[in-house]
């Protein structure tokens, strides 16, 4: 039986590569189509009107400003302008025509056709080294959140002894303990098993004889001191992505960075002092009763407001609704807030409170089973107005109902809200309700700033560096190895395709500066394992072998030196992403990638082009 020639690849093969190369050289276009200005507008109740379009054309037209295109989708306006002079007039014109619910962003749009987005295809998201912006280290006060919970402890304590009718105690906060102080040991005793049935899973307790008399001593485990910990950078994380909407900036980076650290960046803003006043600013929620004995409707349109009422304005639905003037509960009792189900399976959220407030909700809430109550979410904003010629800013509160629920029965330190829509919205609310403030102190730790025009320059220098090694690289491969070295350069090219197609392909994947150097080195690397191939080659034609039994062997040979030292590189990348920190991150995103691409096109793609040539004939004169 006839065997298949040594150097010959199937159809199927040669059809797979060919069809990789052209998926992920499509989905690398986009970064073919410049940028242009433009401003995106979004609603922060995340749908957007279908009267805003209008109101912003009209707008527009009466100053004389022509947009070049517009997109609509995914709850979000973007309009796209000639030059940068019409987008900053096209900005100021749509924050003086849209209410202050409406963000207008600055933004760049890119200006590829309508085919390549119908796909799904975009650009590479570029860094704030390459786009210009402001970048915040911020730290949180780990000490402080934990003190902030023990103190909650110890007041949610004193009022559980007190229900449980014990007489006779006192309860003192020391550092990171909880001293509860008893008349004998049968108190003691008694006390111990009220607040170990309560907090038995989260507080560990010891009793202590002594000078002092008899004493409890309870302190926050390792298990619920983590949870504390995690939850207090959930908070931070997402009050500071609240305040970051207020900047109107597109596409934001918050993160955390380690166990006690959150990254910021706001690509696009140049005044920090305004980013600092906004990333500091607070918000709470407020639990209120419904006055359901009087009109809503009637009240907004006349504007008479019921003695001892406020109108307000449901979130969703923008309905009036009429509120008890007195607060049944502020957002400072709320120790923690997490979504979940009833007893039904229906979404709901569940909230934990401290002592003090659990006390007086629970008195309240069972003075009016069987009403109304909402839960108001009050926010500091911080506007730019124009005042006598000049823009000032000015903090304006807002308040707005994002729940209401009946009240079915007496509630206590433990309860939940109910008669909600979806899961994702008892999710929304829970963190909405655990970001009303900050739930430890941060510390702005790192702070800079990157100019727009840094940036362009840094791209700038970097296709440079790129282009300068490219071309060298492909012309010492050109006269060294001849027709090799050719198809060595066809392979470095499509490796370049493949890892811009891949960067763009991925989620969230941002190209930095040391981005660009991991690219650059990468083109350096990419033809490592060519060369090795078609060293090898020579050898074993130096060695009396046919010319297919020197490409065969070149290629077969060579394989487990290729990959070893790959490998080896691309432990290191992974390692460097893994422990790296920002920009150390870019350089290993862009150099594993590289790495797996110069792979895949120096043994097989360059295989498949030598096959092509040479794989037909019987004794080829090889140009190597």
């Amino acid at each position: 039986m006839a065997t298949a020639p040594l150097n010959q690849y199937p159809l199927w093969k040669h059809f797979s590569i060919l069809a990789v190369i052209v998926i992920i050289g499509l989905y690398s276009l986009p970064n073919l189509y410049p940028s242009m200005p433009a401003i995106q507008v979004s609603h922060e109740s995340g749908e957007l009107d279908a009267a805003t379009p209008p109101v912003l054309r009209r707008a527009l037209q009466e100053k004389g400003i022509q947009a070049q295109g517009e997109d609509q989708g995914d709850n979000r306006l973007l309009l796209r302008f000639s030059d940068t002079e019409q987008q900053l007039q096209a900005f100021e014109a749509g924050k003086q025509a849209l209410d202050g619910r409406h963000v207008v962003a600055l933004n760049l749009a890119t200006s590829m056709p309508g085919w390549l987005r119908s796909i799904g295809a975009s650009p590479m998201n570029l860094g704030l080294d390459l786009r210009g912006g402001v970048h915040f280290l911020l730290e949180v006060d780990m000490k402080a959140a934990g003190a902030k919970a023990i103190n909650n402890y110890a007041a949610a304590v004193r009022v559980d002894l007190r229900e449980a009718k014990l007489r006779r105690f006192s309860v003192t906060q020391t550092g990171d303990e909880v001293k509860i102080r008893f008349r004998d040991a049968a108190s003691r005793a008694a006390g111990h098993e009220v607040l170990d049935e309560e907090y038995g899973n989260e507080l560990d307790f010891a009793e202590v004889d002594g000078n002092d008399g008899f004493l409890l001593v309870a302190t926050i485990n390792e298990e619920t001191m983590r949870e504390t910990q995690s939850l207090a950078i959930q908070q931070n994380i997402q009050t500071l992505r609240n305040r970051v909407n207020e900047l109107g900036v597109a596409e934001p980076v918050i993160q955390q960075q380690g166990a006690a650290r959150i990254v910021v960046q706001l690509p696009g803003v140049q005044d920090t002092a305004q980013a600092k006043e906004i990333l500091g600013a607070t918000a709470t929620v407020e639990f209120r009763m419904v006055n359901e004995q009087s009109d809503p409707f009637e009240a907004a349109e006349t504007g008479r407001i019921p003695t001892g009422s406020i109108l307000y304005y449901e979130r969703d639905s923008k309905s009036p609704i009429l509120l008890k003037r007195d607060v049944m509960l502020t957002g400072d009792s709320i120790i923690n807030a997490n979504s979940g189900f009833d007893e039904n399976g229906l979404p709901a959220v569940i909230i934990t409170l401290d002592g003090k407030g659990a006390a007086r909700f629970s008195k309240v809430t069972a003075e009016n089973i069987k009403k109304l109550m909402a839960v108001v979410f009050i926010d500091n904003k911080t506007v730019i107005i124009n005042q006598d010629g000049e823009q000032r800013r000015r903090t304006v509160k807002s308040e707005e109902v994002v729940s209401v629920a009946r009240i079915q029965e007496q509630l206590g330190k433990r309860f939940q809200i109910e008669g909600l829509d979806s899961t994702h919205e008892a999710l929304k609310l829970a963190l909405l309700l655990r970001a009303g403030a900050l739930a430890a102190p941060v510390e702005i730790v790192e702070e800079r700033t990157v100019g727009p025009s840094l940036g362009q320059q840094n791209i700038d220098l970097g296709k440079k560096s790129i282009i300068i090694g490219f071309i060298l690289v492909m012309v010492f491969m050109a006269l060294y190895y001849r027709l090799f070295g050719v198809a060595a350069d066809l392979a470095l090219a499509v490796n370049l395709i493949l890892i811009i197609g891949i960067m763009s392909l991925i989620p969230g994947a941002t190209l930095t500066l040391p981005g660009i150097a991991g690219i650059v080195l990468t083109v350096g690397m990419a033809v490592d394992a060519n060369v090795l191939i078609f060293e090898r080659i020579r050898e074993e034609l130096r060695n009396g072998n046919s010319p297919q039994a020197s490409i065969h062997a070149g290629y077969s040979k060579a394989l487990s030196t290729i990959a070893d030292a790959n490998v080896t590189t691309l432990i290191a990348a992974i390692v460097l992403f893994v422990f790296g920190t920002g920009p150390i991150k870019g350089f290993a995103v862009t150099l594993s990638i590289g790495i797996v691409c110069s792979m895949f096109t120096a043994i097989m793609g360059t295989r498949a082009l030598v096959n092509l040539y040479y794989g037909s004939q019987k004794s080829p004169s090889l140009a190597v």
